[in-house]
């Protein structure tokens, strides 16, 4: 399986390890060269260094042979972007974006990509532990 992971920030570099590790290809793109320390000094898969909203970089990486494109970078608007680009023009299967906004994460769940809110992951978590709790509690 050949993945691209677009943002080595925490996310982004532990995904792509985490995949690295079970056999896959991978390509991490970044702008920034000095995020790419967090792969480790034993990351030998490819890197492209350039911003994943451009077309040139994603032709770079291959996303026309991707089976995986993840847009996680620390921007919601770049990373719907990113998935919807993947998606409409490169017709990459199976794509997420990571959206922290959870009102965003709702408004485009159903454009043709996965969209992990950690933000809401975490409200709807705490919420039902609370809710848990409190009838635990007798309320």
């Amino acid at each position: 399986m050949k993945a691209i992971v677009i943002g080595c920030g925490r996310v982004g570099a532990t995904l792509a390890r985490t995949l690295a590790d079970e056999g896959w290809r991978i390509v991490v793109i970044e702008m920034r060269e000095e995020n790419l320390s967090r792969l480790g000094p034993e990351w030998k898969q490819p890197v492209v260094i350039g911003h994943g909203m451009d077309t040139a970089v994603l032709e770079e990486a291959g996303v026309a042979d991707a089976d995986v494109l993840i847009a996680a970078t620390d921007g919601d608007n770049t990373n719907l972007v990113i998935a919807q680009v993947a998606v409409k023009r490169y017709e990459v299967e199976h794509v997420a974006a990571r959206i922290q906004d959870p009102a965003r994460a709702d408004a485009y769940a159903d454009r043709g990509f996965e969209v992990i809110s950690p933000v809401k992951m975490a409200i709807d978590g705490l919420a039902g532990w609370a809710l848990a709790a409190g009838r635990e509690a007798g309320g």
